[in-house]
């Protein structure tokens, strides 16, 4: 039977894989009767916050968010608080600051520079009430210092830290969002952060079009596929898959004040 009421936390559909076929797929997953009813885009950069807004204009259940990705660095604008201050303006489906973080993975990554980017976007959404989408990958030192020195609002979004940074981060009133790396069979260290979060406080996502579950890993992934995860977090939880999209959905809503 096919799961109902899937909310996507966190996706990407501004992504060149989809330039074929893009509004095509997002007419039959956002149609009546289909199992995704709604999405959260995720902005990284000037080009997706148009992008997020365009389409939340389109789409009565596609919601937005507006920010400046760590990757994105070398192309911010000169006064990037500004910038995001101007967006606001445009639109009331602007529902979160995010994607932003702490990303030192590739080589010649500017720390200092990364820090008070966040700094300024973290600040800027507690101005605005408004709750924030984090990316954090081999940073966790640095994130988790800024976490409980401003107790931000927001989900950290494909969560694949250990259980003890889980419980941290809950313990700090975050919420964790967890997707296709979920099914991998080696990913016993996500599973294991799965297994502590409370009902109350995770997100489903697809970070589409990466990171697709089994058994579509290493194909494009879409919203769709999060019947695949709540199958797997159902086996980790002891709870029914459909319940769990249930709870992944109103935890969503109950975040972004939708």
């Amino acid at each position: 039977m096919e799961l109902k009421g899937i909310f996507d936390s966190h996706c990407h559909y501004d992504s060149t894989p989809f330039d074929a076929d893009r509004d095509s797929l997002l007419d039959e997953m956002l149609s009546e009767g289909s199992s995704v009813c709604g999405l959260m885009h995720a902005s990284t950069d000037i080009s997706s916050m148009r992008f997020g807004l365009e389409y939340a204009n389109r789409y009565e259940s596609f919601y937005t968010s507006v920010g400046f990705h760590p990757e994105c660095m070398d192309n911010l604008p000169e006064d990037p608080k500004g910038e995001l201050e101007n967006i606001f303006r445009t639109g009331d489906k602007i529902k979160a600051i995010g994607e932003v973080g702490l990303d030192y993975h590739y080589e010649g990554y500017d720390r200092d520079r990364q820090i008070a980017l966040l700094r300024i976007q973290i600040e800027l959404a507690q101005e605005h009430s408004l709750p924030l989408i984090f990316h954090m990958r081999e940073a966790t030192a640095d994130f988790m210092a800024l976490m409980h020195e401003y107790k931000p609002n927001g989900v950290v979004h494909c969560f694949s830290g250990s259980p003890e940074i889980a419980r941290e981060l809950l313990g700090l009133g975050l919420y964790l969002g967890f997707g296709g790396v979920l099914t991998f069979k080696n990913s016993r260290k996500v599973k294991a952060s799965f297994a502590v979060a409370p009902l109350d406080r995770f997100l489903f996502e697809t970070d589409c079009p990466y990171l697709a579950p089994e058994p579509y890993r290493g194909s494009r992934c879409d919203s769709r596929m999060i019947e695949n995860i709540a199958l797997c977090a159902a086996e980790i939880k002891g709870v029914p898959a459909q319940q769990l999209i249930d709870m992944a959905r109103e935890n969503t809503k109950a975040l972004f004040g939708l």
